[in-house]
């Protein structure tokens, strides 16, 4: 036997001390029950990220799933406001139980344990890693299909928290038509490739305005880069979401889940095949 150098990925003894690769996930409690894990991700904020993660939970209990919602971006929580969430969470000497939007989507969110929903969250980055963990271990989600990850923006300690902890199936990537897009998504991309985690699709959200009046689509914010970087990154689905004023009030009255799904509706089917059992 050659002398031991303590790195395990490149010898081939099988020595009694030789260390396999740790993993990080944590367990659910044993009373909940998730199937599949889908991280909404960005590599920037202010792009719809929590949107996204609304219209894609609302478009999957349309269609008969059982739909849940981890905010996970715990100093911006829009969850609630979304989905017109006013109670709080409750809970029991064993777990956190969600709160459950109209149409029965379980949501779980920092603004549903805190007394002022105004109240700043000025913490540290490992407490609030801790938090978004315990969002998961703690809380009793029931016999949920989809559960969609509201991630904050960036590669900071709670993405990846979530990657890590997580048993994350497939992320989806939110972007606009600015010319930083190549940048947002190659972030968000590369990460995903650390992780080891595929990357279902990219939405380019404001990509564009109809309108009301000539029905012409008109690109605010610059011409739509989504094809091109979806080609670009060999990402297998993309889509584009309109700046639509109706929707925009809809969100702003918590009423989210009457948004008509149309223009998400091709991502939740790319989902529901890419994540097929």
């Amino acid at each position: 036997m050659s002398e031991c150098t303590h790195d395990c990925s490149t010898c081939g003894e099988a020595c009694a001390s030789r260390q396999e690769p740790q993993s990080f996930l944590k367990k659910l409690n044993p009373y909940s029950s998730v199937k599949k894990v889908i991280a909404v991700v960005s590599g920037k904020g202010g792009v719809g990220k929590s949107l996204v993660t609304s219209l894609l939970a609302s478009e999957m209990q349309r269609r008969g799933h059982r739909s849940a919602v981890l905010d996970a971006d715990i100093t911006g929580p829009s969850i609630p406001k979304s989905f017109g969430i006013t109670q709080k969470a409750m809970g029991t000497d064993e777990y956190l139980i969600p709160v459950t939007t109209v149409s029965g989507i379980q949501v779980m969110s920092i603004n549903l344990i805190l007394e002022d929903d105004t109240a700043p969250v000025v913490w540290r980055g490992p407490v609030i890693a801790g938090a978004v963990t315990q969002f998961w271990t703690d809380v009793l989600w029931q016999d949920v299909d989809y559960m969609f990850v509201d991630m904050p923006p960036g590669t900071g300690d709670v993405p990846l928290t979530v990657f890590q902890s997580l048993p994350i199936d497939g992320i989806v990537i939110v972007t606009s038509p600015q010319d930083l897009v190549g940048m947002i998504v190659a972030k968000a991309v590369h990460m995903a490739e650390m992780m080891k985690v595929p990357v279902l699709g990219i939405v380019e959200n404001m990509s564009y305005f109809r309108c009301p009046d000539c029905g012409k689509e008109h690109q605010i914010f610059g011409e739509s880069k989504v094809e091109k970087v979806a080609k670009d990154f060999n990402i297998p689905h993309f889509v584009r979401l309109p700046i639509d004023p109706a929707v925009a009030a809809l969100v702003d009255a918590g009423q989210v889940e009457q948004v008509s799904g149309e223009h998400i509706a091709p991502m939740a089917d790319a989902l529901e095949k890419e994540l097929a059992e």
